[in-house]
């Protein structure tokens, strides 16, 4: 193949490095791939190869999409642990301000963009012929001849938030070629590009794992901060009780450096391990997520797994089984979890045995533990410990003074661990006794711990009305068992819940409460902030009072000190509203009467820009009419502005008589008239 110098001599430096290379990597797929060529010749696209597993990249095919060529950081790696999801590509780092040129990362075709206030903001989808696609996010503008047809179709729409599927032929790109600008649009804590590679079903995958990429270097293994072990079942044990048991390094390790706990750790039964890191890239800051973890015991494998592919949309939210959701929002540790829990079917996982990472540990073994951390670009960090197992016997311990009776209770998986305790000698051995109607069942306590029994109760033998121990009672306050993995239907005279399929990881047992308000309307809490979601419920709420005002009117989520968020909902003809949830937590029925404000606050470059807010239920839409045509505005929510771009082609002049439409989401509308 001969390249004419006069071809390039009209291109940019990314433009001419990225046909180059575009080259090269033909002459290796000829060379080299000539079997994976063929198979596509005869199957038809490789996009259909695709489905029967990981697609495999010749190294160097994706451009950095970020000033190639030049060293590059990262603020966010794929897989990265975030509170909701797993982060879903590269966060590329532009210098701490917008406007950066934004490269195609290989030849294709624009298949698709989208302008938001909100998630990804502004992004744009590149379809390349290998099948998959380039996600481009948080951009401040798009550029080249796609760009002017967003503009018509905002226009046709009247809309600034409009999302576009485009054919293979209308918008095709070159590799190198600008298509962006990089920004701070939609979601984004700050300037950055959040790129992505995705396959035909959306699963979206780590760049770095094909590697080719010099604009970022990794010599930094990850950082060991903790590792804990967990009883995962009712006879199990950890340091002889029934509790998670972290350890942490009195002085954290530095990056790669080897941890052995210097103690044999005592456990019995099925015990799950936990662990929590971090890893950094080279002159970077940022804690960065840990790629792969690996387990063996006593030498042999016997767990990993490698966070390179996660399904979007619906594997990201699977982060919180992913994680010990209920430790991380209680101690702020984020612990993963080194086995496959229950609803987690996420195709990460490289496991031996039926176990599926579970470890059984027997009286009288020793364990040889040793974990390793790595990243993408295999720095390693390794981790040993040994367990001993040890026969659980039944002991006390009389370390603490115990100056009151005392009974408290939670509930861990299908387990009900109740805790006890009494001033009197002989309630050291007193049992608990579990009240259902008028039948009682009496519990030996398992151990004592600083002078307080410790009982543990398979709920799935049954939920009891409440709990006696000496003269304490307390109710059990969880009303009914949710099972995972089936349509569930639950009413009280207050609410109805309804549960997917797909609604929950693993069984639950849920509580809900109501308490009455003056208003007629009331305070319901459902479930507990503390349990994840998979996927929503529906969430039926049967207010005393039926509104006067219904279209005004709506759900709310709620804080104990205040806090509201608006969720919506429809009413029907009995008075009840219903809207979809994604989480436990408190709800309220409000009333939203008082419109929008907005006032101008400047007009920076010639252009207008907005100052907007809604006390309630927040802005839903916004309309700028100029002389009675309509004008595009951009949304930016973070700083709740409006404004006029300079861009724009296709709208009325910025002079003359105006007026702001503003409505929220409960339809309050504020007409604010302008004179420009």
């Amino acid at each position: 193949m001969i390249v004419q110098k006069e071809k390039l001599t009209g291109l940019t430096n990314p433009q001419k490095t990225g046909l180059i290379l575009s080259l090269l990597i033909m002459l290796l797929t000829w060379r080299v791939g000539g079997q994976e060529a063929d198979s596509a010749d005869r199957n038809g696209t490789i996009s259909e190869l695709l489905k029967a597993g990981r697609p495999t990249v010749a190294t160097g095919y994706f451009l950095f999409p970020i000033a190639p060529g030049k060293p590059g950081f990262l603020a966010g790696s794929m897989g990265e642990l975030r509170p909701n999801h797993f982060h879903g590509g590269l966060d590329i780092k532009t210098g701490g301000g917008v406007n950066q040129p934004v490269y195609s990362a290989a030849d294709g075709y624009v298949s698709r963009l989208k302008q938001s206030s909100f998630g990804y903001g502004n992004v744009l989808y590149i379809t390349h012929p290998n099948g998959l696609t380039t996600v481009y996010g948080h951009l401040n503008e798009f550029k080249g001849p796609v760009a002017a047809e967003l503009l018509r179709r905002q226009y046709e729409k009247q809309s600034y938030e409009v999302e576009l599927f485009l054919t293979k032929d209308q918008f095709p790109v070159k590799r190198g070629e600008v298509v962006a600008l990089s920004g701070n649009t939609g979601g984004s804590a700050g300037p950055h590009l959040h790129w992505e590679v995705r396959d035909a079903q959306d699963r979206q995958y780590n760049p770095l794992q094909w590697g080719g990429f010099p604009e970022i270097q990794d010599h930094v293994a990850p950082t060991l901060q903790a590792f804990a072990l967990e009883p995962l079942s009712i006879e199990a044990r950890v340091k002889n009780v029934f509790a998670k048991a972290l350890f942490a390094p009195r002085v954290q390790p530095g990056p790669g450096v080897a941890t052995t706990w210097p103690d044999t750790i005592s456990a019995f039964g099925t015990v799950g391990l936990l662990v929590q890191g971090f890893d950094r890239f080279d002159n970077a800051w940022n804690r960065n997520g840990i790629q792969r973890v690996t387990v063996q015991v006593n030498g042999q494998p016997f767990y990993q797994h490698t966070i390179d592919a996660v399904p979007f949309p619906t594997g990201t939210r699977q982060v919180g089984n992913f994680i010990d959701f209920l430790y991380q929002n209680t101690q702020g540790r984020t612990l993963q979890k080194l086995w496959v829990d229950e609803g987690n079917d996420l195709a990460m996982y490289a496991t031996t045995g039926p176990g599926k990472g579970r470890l059984n540990v027997e009286a009288g073994k020793l364990y040889a533990i040793d974990i390793t951390l790595a990243d993408s670009y295999n720095n390693q960090t390794p981790v040993h410990l040994v367990l001993r197992g040890e026969q659980p016997e039944y002991f006390k311990t009389r370390s603490a003074v115990v100056k009151k009776p005392a009974l408290r209770f939670e509930v861990t998986r299908n387990l009900l661990k109740a805790v006890a305790a009494d001033p009197s000698a002989d309630s050291v051995a007193a049992n608990l006794v579990l009240l259902r109607g008028n039948r009682r069942l009496e519990i030996r306590p398992s151990y004592t711990q600083n002078s307080e029994n410790v009982y543990l109760y398979d709920l799935r033998a049954g939920l009891p009305d409440s709990l006696r121990f000496g003269t304490i009672t307390k109710k059990f306050d969880r009303q009914v068992l949710i099972p995972a993995g089936k349509e569930t239907n639950y009413a009280t005279a207050y609410l109805n819940l309804v549960f997917g399929r797909e609604t929950l990881f693993d069984n639950i047992y849920l509580s809900t409460a109501y308490k009455a308000e003056p208003t007629g309307s009331g305070f319901w809490t459902v479930g507990s902030p503390l349990l994840p979601l998979y996927k929503t419920a529906v969430l039926t709420l049967k207010p005393a009072t039926p509104p006067a005002d219904p279209a005004r009117t709506a759900i709310y989520s709620a804080t104990p000190k205040g806090g509201k968020a608006y969720l919506g909902g429809k009413w029907d003809d009995r008075g009840q509203i219903t809207a979809n949830i994604r989480q436990f937590g408190s709800y309220r029925i409000l009333r939203d009467t008082i419109a929008p404000k907005g006032s101008l606050i400047g007009r920076p470059g010639g252009q207008l820009l907005f100052r907007v807010g809604d006390d309630l239920s927040g802005l839903a839409s916004y309309r700028l009419l100029i002389g009675g045509q309509f004008r595009l505005l951009r949304f930016e929510h973070k700083n709740s502005t409006l404004f006029t771009v300079a861009r724009d082609t296709l709208g009325a002049r910025l002079r003359g008589p105006a007026e702001l439409r503003l409505t929220d989401q409960a339809g309050n509308e504020r007409v604010i008239p302008l004179s420009l």
